[in-house]
Formats: C-alpha cells, sequence, structure tokens
C-alpha cells in the first residue's frame, strides 16, 4: 500500500512538473514565434536529451532495446508528442496551448483509462474535474467568444489537441506497464534521437543559422534537460507515486499559471476571465487530487 511518504514524494515531484510544465509553455511558444522550425527545436531537445543520457544507456535492463512497449512509449511519448506540439505552437500563443495540452489533460487520461481498464470515476474525482472543466472554459472564453480565430490558429489548436491525446496515452500506459522512471527516461530519449534525428538532418528543412546562438542555447536547455529529462523523472515519479488520474487532475493548474506568466514575458493579457479559471482550476486539481478513501481505491493503490 502507498506510504504517506511516498505521497509525499509523488506530490512534490507533481509541483516539480507543474513548474517546468508552465515553462515549457512559454518557451515552446517562443522557439514558435522565432525563425526555428518545429523539427529543429525537437532536434535540440532530443539532441541535448540524448547526449547527457547516452552515458547511462549501457545499465538500461537487460532486453530493453527488444521491449515493444519501450518501443511503443518513446513512438508516443517521444516523437509523436514532440512532432504534434512543436507544429503547434507555430500558430498558436501561450494561451491557447496551455488550455489545450495541460488543461485537457485531465479528461484526456480519464478518458484512456476508461478505455483501456473500464474503471469507474469516483465522484469525489468527477467533481473536481468539473471545476477543471469550469475553469479551463473561463480561460478559454476570450478565444471562444472574441472573433480572433483563423485558419492557421485552428489548425495549429489541432495539432496541440493531438498531442495532448498521445500524451495522456503515454501517460496511462508508462503507469500501467510499470516501467520505473530513470528507464523510461533513458529508453525515450534515446530510442527517439535514434529514430529521429538521422531523418532532421537528412530530409527535414532546418533554420538553426537564422537565430542568435542564445536562443539555440535557451531552447536546448530548457526542452533537453528540463522538458526531457527533469520534468520526466518528476512526472513519471509522481504517476507512479499517486496514479495518472490524480496527476493529470494536478497538472491542469499549468494552463493559468502558463496565462498569468505569459502576461509580462509574451504581452498576452491577465483578465478576470485568466483570474477566475484559476480560482476554479485551483479548486478542482484540489478536489480531483485528494486521496478516494474508499475499499476499491484501497485495492487500486495497493497494486501500485
Amino acid at each position: 500500500m502507498s506510504t504517506s511518504r511516498d505521497q509525499t514524494i509523488g506530490y512534490l515531484a507533481a509541483a516539480g512538473t507543474v513548474a517546468i510544465w508552465s515553462g515549457f509553455i512559454l518557451i515552446s511558444r517562443l522557439g514558435g514565434k522565432s525563425a526555428l522550425t518545429p523539427y529543429d527545436v525537437l532536434a535540440l531537445r532530443l539532441g541535448v536529451a540524448a547526449v547527457l543520457l547516452l552515458p547511462f544507456a549501457g545499465s538500461l535492463p537487460r532486453g530493453a532495446w527488444r521491449d515493444g512497449r519501450l518501443w511503443a512509449l518513446g513512438l508516443i511519448g517521444g516523437l509523436l508528442y514532440g512532432v504534434l506540439v512543436y507544429a503547434g505552437f507555430k500558430f498558436v500563443p501561450a494561451a491557447h496551448g496551455a488550455i489545450l495540452l495541460p488543461g485537457m489533460q485531465p479528461f484526456l487520461v480519464a478518458a484512456v483509462a476508461w478505455l483501456l481498464t473500464r474503471q469507474r470515476i469516483p465522484r469525489e474525482r468527477l467533481i473536481g474535474l468539473l471545476f477543471i472543466a469550469l475553469g479551463v472554459g473561463f480561460v478559454a472564453q476570450p478565444y471562444l467568444l472574441g472573433g480572433t480565430w483563423t485558419a492557421a490558429m485552428l489548425f495549429g489548436d489541432a495539432l496541440i489537441l493531438a498531442s495532448a491525446a498521445a500524451w495522456a496515452v503515454y501517460s496511462v500506459l508508462a503507469k500501467r506497464w510499470g516501467f520505473d522512471p530513470w528507464t523510461l527516461t533513458r529508453f525515450v530519449a534515446i530510442s527517439s534521437s535514434v529514430l529521429y534525428l538521422p531523418v532532421y538532418v537528412l530530409w527535414l528543412p532546418k533554420a538553426l543559422d537564422a537565430v542568435p546562438m542564445s536562443t539555440l542555447v535557451v531552447q536546448g536547455l530548457y526542452q533537453g534537460v528540463g522538458a526531457t529529462i527533469v520534468a520526466m523523472l518528476l512526472f513519471l515519479k509522481a504517476v507512479k507515486n499517486l496514479g495518472a488520474e490524480r496527476v493529470g487532475a494536478l497538472i491542469a493548474l499549468v494552463p493559468v499559471l502558463a496565462g498569468i506568466a505569459a502576461a509580462p514575458l509574451l504581452g498576452e493579457a491577465l483578465t478576470g476571465w485568466l483570474l477566475a479559471g484559476l480560482a476554479c482550476v485551483s479548486l478542482g486539481a484540489f478536489v480531483a487530487a485528494r486521496p478516494v478513501a474508499t475499499p476499491a481505491m484501497r485495492v487500486c493503490g495497493a497494486a501500485r
């Protein structure tokens, strides 16, 4: 059974994930607004992560490179997610990405978990999800009714939403298959690099020479170290200790945090709708993330 210490560590890991992913929204949008192509940003992410993790590849569990489940997680959580999310940020502002990427995670994770396990969502968690839905709706309201949509923006939103779905599948499968965070972090980064970087070098469009070196350093370090290694370890540790559904609820804090930070950093407006969304999403995340003291949930906790 999960101990209180395990849960405390899980919540601390989730808090670190929330902080890094809030920054990820802003840094990714900065990359999208630059001359870099989405393929450049993904190459910087995977290249930096692979260089740092390659020395640890030899200590991967025996048979890791022949495990189809690990390759599936690498393709979904490394390549598919990365291509979709960086392409999306070329077309949409940070607030859109924050709403559709982490904001939709609680619902997408719950949906994927239900499809795979048919596990019923506890009433307490459902109430929390309803508050999160209301909060995300408040954050999205200016974009839904403001008349600022374009075909390119809709395309970008579709890409971001697809990346959110890919990440939800990845998080549920990672929990279900039970790989430890360190193994999964190394394998996903290195396997994705092995598959992607040769294709990028040979065939994909590049614009690395069109931006200052400082842009390359910021994108490479934040995406490759912060988002790929540190956040991945924290996220997987949180999922292992708390469960994908509970962590997905906590990740719902990212939209409003990123939205507030985008006001001074990217010039996006800090509105009353955003503040209302902060209150609702925070309350919903608190309710949805609380342990549900039922026999069924205790059995699930013991299985972790």
